[in-house]
């Protein structure tokens, strides 16, 4: 009786502890957003190889500026406590923020630029631009830094 309570002990032990899933890598997110705008727009192999080095650096670039941006938040929640350095940590979300949306129009302008005319009107169509392959990002509506979302709270 007394191993049979220390086996199920162990085997609670063991279940509970569990790590987080690791979040795919850059060329994997990379890879499914092309074999989805591939699937939508006919992309040719040429066009899918300068799309998937385009995202995968898109990605590595911004999961880097999400976690100075995470540093940057918890700095200005350090400035609101301390009543000191308020400004100095917008400033450096601000920074952040632009760096990303640059970073993330600068792909979706290359990316475009890569499409043929019928491929650009379905790819309006389908996203304005502005919002890449795979959303808006922070400042967008709903987004982080930005305005709520159409029908959300205040309208």
């Amino acid at each position: 009786m007394l191993s049979m309570l220390a086996a199920m002990f162990v085997c609670a032990q063991t279940t509970s502890t569990t790590t987080p899933p690791t979040p795919p890598a850059p060329a994997q997110i990379a890879a499914n957003i092309v074999a989805r705008l591939t699937t939508l727009l006919d992309l040719t192999s040429a066009q899918q190889a300068n799309a998937t080095t385009l995202f995968t650096n898109q990605v590595t670039v911004d999961q880097s500026l999400q976690t100075q941006m995470q540093a940057a938040q918890t700095a200005l929640q350090s400035a609101i406590a301390s009543n000191s350095g308020i400004a100095a940590a917008a400033t450096a979300i601000g920074s952040l923020t632009t760096q990303q949306i640059t970073n993330d129009a600068t792909t979706d302008a290359a990316f475009y630029a890569s499409l043929t005319s019928t491929q650009q009107a379905k790819y309006t169509t389908l996203q304005p631009l502005g919002q890449g392959p795979h959303g808006g990002g922070p400042g967008g509506p709903g987004g982080p830094g930005g305005p709520p979302p159409v029908g959300g709270p205040g309208h």
